[in-house]
C-alpha cells in the first residue's frame, strides 16, 4: 500500500526511478538526474496512477511514494 502524504508536507527523495515526469498539464518523461536523492520537495498534490506532485528547486515532478519519505515531524501536541 502506498503512504499517503498530506498536501504541502515536505518529503525527501529516497530512491531515483528510472525516469521522472514533470507536473505539467502534458507531462514529458525527463532523466532521473534532475532530481537526487536526499533532495527536498513540497507535496503539491495527488495524481492519478499513485504519483504525487512534488516541487523541488529544479522544477514540478510526479513521483510514485516509493521513492519518497516524509520529513515532516510530528510536533510534541500533535502527539498528545
Amino acid at each position: 500500500m502506498s503512504e499517503e502524504f498530506a498536501i504541502g508536507s515536505k518529503v525527501r527523495v529516497v530512491a531515483l526511478p528510472p525516469y521522472v515526469k514533470t507536473a505539467e498539464p502534458i507531462p514529458m518523461l525527463r532523466p532521473p538526474d534532475v532530481i537526487h536523492i536526499g533532495e527536498e520537495g513540497i507535496v503539491l498534490d495527488r495524481r492519478p496512477g499513485g504519483y504525487w506532485g512534488i516541487r523541488f528547486a529544479r522544477g514540478a515532478f510526479l513521483l510514485d511514494s516509493q521513492y519518497i519519505e516524509s520529513i515532516d515531524k510530528p510536533t510534541e501536541s500533535d502527539s498528545k
